[in-house]
């Protein structure tokens, strides 16, 4: 077992002053390609420690440093993980330091205390999508007609609230990303490319609203965020200062606010950046 993986199983306290609403992939934890952005070729990966088992294999990762930083964070804030991902993808990390109170899966669509689902909230979210975007199974039978097998590995539905392709990135026809931006924006759904992800989320899911709440829950004076997605700019606009890495969505964009903070640094070194500033942002806040 790993440091990383001997976490404690105390969860944190619902209430304080400061939120951390973070990002997980690509922000704070990083698989082993993703691990080496900024890297010149046949330079050492930095020692990684395991913060992700699935199927019997380590595939999520933080550096040692980044391991310390975080239990520090959680000890002192009310970190909450902000996660495009399933709550079974999310159950899958073993963040270190206390279990958090509060986490945000599916991208807002749920939110989990002390792990588990608030039913309430998710039906708030289903009633919003609901009213204010098209079906999620117009969506599917859609991708469904116009993806090929020799560039579309998957098409999979994530708790029933948005859709997703894997994708052979190199493979897929030219102007067609941009064509399905196009055509689900006219559906009131949004588009964001990661890796060899292509997410088609209701523009009414957001991991904004749900920091949102828990704001209101916690009483909390200040929220800082973390985010390196397009999925990520509705949780930055919450925050009241906020972070991005030299990498992802939001630098190839070079999106900006004037309280996000844009940093160089890219892969693993960015994360232990971001949770840097993050501590730097408590230590002014408790001054």
């Amino acid at each position: 077992m790993t440091k990383a993986e001997k976490r404690s199983t105390h969860v944190g306290q619902r209430t304080g002053r400061v939120v951390a609403a973070c990002d997980l992939d690509r922000t704070l934890v990083y698989s082993r390609a993703a691990a080496r952005l900024g890297l010149a070729e046949g330079e050492r990966t930095p020692a990684l420690e395991c913060v992700e088992v699935h199927d019997g294999k380590s595939i999520s990762f933080m550096t040692g440093h980044a391991v310390g930083l975080i239990a520090e964070l959680g000890r002192r804030a009310l970190l909450v993980p902000t996660t495009t991902r399933t709550r079974k993808q999310y159950r899958r990390i073993h963040l270190p330091g206390p279990a958090p109170a509060y986490a945000i899966c599916a991208n807002g669509g749920h939110l989990l205390v002390d792990g588990v689902t608030d039913e309430d909230w998710h039906a708030g979210v289903r009633k919003r999508l609901d009213e204010e975007s098209a079906p999620l199974a117009e969506v599917v039978a859609h991708l469904e007609d116009v993806t090929d097998p020799e560039w579309t590995r998957k098409l999979r539905v994530a708790e029933d609230l948005f859709t997703y392709l894997v994708l052979e990135r190199d493979r897929v026809p030219a102007g067609l990303v941009e064509e399905l931006t196009g055509w689900a924006g006219e559906r009131g759904y949004g588009v964001s490319l990661q890796g060899r992800k292509l997410y088609f989320v209701p523009e009414a899911l957001t991991k904004g609203s749900a920091v949102d709440e828990v704001r209101r829950r916690s009483g909390a004076d200040t929220v800082l965020a973390a985010g390196d997605s397009l999925l990520d700019i509705e949780l930055l606009k919450a925050a009241d200062a906020g972070i991005r890495p030299g990498h992802g969505e939001l630098a190839d964009t070079d999106w900006r606010a004037p309280h996000v903070v844009a940093i160089d640094e890219v892969g693993v070194r960015a994360g232990e950046t971001i949770l840097e500033w993050l501590l730097g942002q408590l230590d002014q806040a408790e001054a």
